[in-house]
């Protein structure tokens, strides 16, 4: 009977202590808030058909990655800004996201002048990593160009794809070239890097001929570089601009080959070229010929995926698979193995985004080191021809 009476009294003291304590409430722990990573893009305005279904990309990896578990039993959480093309918005959404939405990464933008123009910024202030989607190598280029310790990017160095192409006109035998590039940033960072890697490579530049991303007409330019003594015409811009100088190539009857740059292998630009586009020679993602590729390509099972998750979503309806495609999935998993590892302390995730090695991925193998924060080279490119108007495997 005592020990009967001795158990109510037990019962009696712990139903005490708790009403003390007030309502049971689950505690709040980090591994029930999300982690949140700013993804600004060019969701409006000239680069739109890059920067939109990069966004819609990056929310696509992210929610394959929270539904096998998120980064230790944390979902990732996207807010989305739209640099709307231009780079004082860029640099506005930038400190947007830092400051007010409190992201502990960013992913983006889309042109290499509104990387440059967010850069500054993230390294002097911000202070946390930013895995930039952009094609110009100013960005990571350190010297004249500021350092760039929190700054990396997935898209090929620009010298990277200048390697390539060269590499392809010396197996043709082409030792002379004329070269017309945009005036953008885009296009000066590829004017640098084909005048500076010439030389190494055996190649006499003839013509150097500049127009703006808006231009309707290059006819005036290429003029001059069809008497040049080039034995191919080298152009460098991304978007609609491409297919013109394309189209206006025909229209002269240049008859010496035609090479792009790697931002043109995308079925826009096909589209918009029309018949004009046959023969174009391009450096590319093998993203664009993954059926090509032998099955011992540690790339090929990976593309294949990311893939079938995109025309699952339905997303190749509007935004047909193109070479910028797999950007923002290599930036979004770059970040997240990197936090899987170290957590969201922004040294330590810069350290270890920096020390990433044999990431395989829709863009290339990357090993990045303090000294190359891209960590791809030319082995992670194909040369690709359009043929019938598909894209065709030139030169591994």
């Amino acid at each position: 009977m005592k020990s009967g009476l001795g158990f109510k009294r037990n019962l009696f003291v712990l139903a005490v202590a708790v009403s003390m304590m007030g309502p049971a409430v689950a505690p709040s722990t980090a591994a029930d808030e999300p982690i949140r990573i700013g993804a600004f893009f060019a969701l409006s305005g000239p680069a739109s058909t890059i920067g939109t279904p990069t966004k819609l990309v990056a929310q696509l990896v992210v929610d394959k990655i929270n539904k096998q578990g998120g980064i230790r039993n944390r979902p990732i959480e996207l807010a989305f800004g739209d640099t709307e093309s231009d780079p004082t918005k860029a640099l506005m959404e930038a400190k947007r996201l830092v400051e007010k939405s409190k992201v502990v990464a960013l992913i983006g933008p889309t042109r290499t002048d509104e990387g440059m123009a967010v850069k500054p910024y993230i390294e002097e202030n911000a202070r946390i990593p930013i895995v930039m989607t952009i094609g110009g190598d100013p960005v990571i280029a350190g010297g004249k160009f500021g350092p760039f310790k929190w700054t990396f990017k997935t898209p090929q160095r620009t010298q990277v794809a200048v390697k390539k192409t060269y590499d392809y006109l010396r197996s043709q035998k082409i030792e002379k070239v004329a070269l017309i590039t945009a005036s953008d940033g885009f296009g000066k960072d590829g004017l640098i890097q084909l005048e500076q890697l010439a030389p190494e490579y055996g190649i006499q530049i003839t013509a150097k001929e500049v127009f703006a991303a808006t231009d309707t007409d290059m006819t005036p330019q290429l003029l001059k570089i069809k008497d040049s003594g080039a034995q191919a015409v080298i152009c460098w811009t991304i978007g609609p601009a491409g297919a013109r100088v394309a189209r206006n190539v025909k229209q002269l009857g240049i008859s010496f080959p035609l090479i792009q740059c790697h931002g043109q292998p995308d079925p826009k630009y096909i589209e918009l070229a029309g018949d004009a586009a046959e023969g174009s020679i391009m450096p590319s993602t093998k993203l664009m010929v993954v059926d090509q590729l032998p099955d011992t390509d540690p790339q090929k099972a990976v593309i294949k995926e990311f893939i079938e998750l995109y025309q699952a979503a339905g997303y190749d309806k509007q935004y047909p698979i193109n070479t910028h495609s797999g950007y923002a999935w290599d930036a979004i998993y770059l970040l997240s193995n990197s936090m899987r590892q170290v957590g969201t302390d922004p040294e330590a995730l810069r350290t270890a985004i920096e020390n990433t090695k044999g990431y395989v991925g829709v863009s290339g193998i990357y090993s990045l080191t303090p000294e190359d924060h891209n960590g791809l080279g030319t082995d992670s490119m194909v040369m690709v021809k359009v043929e019938k108007g598909k894209w065709v495997l030139l030169h591994p």
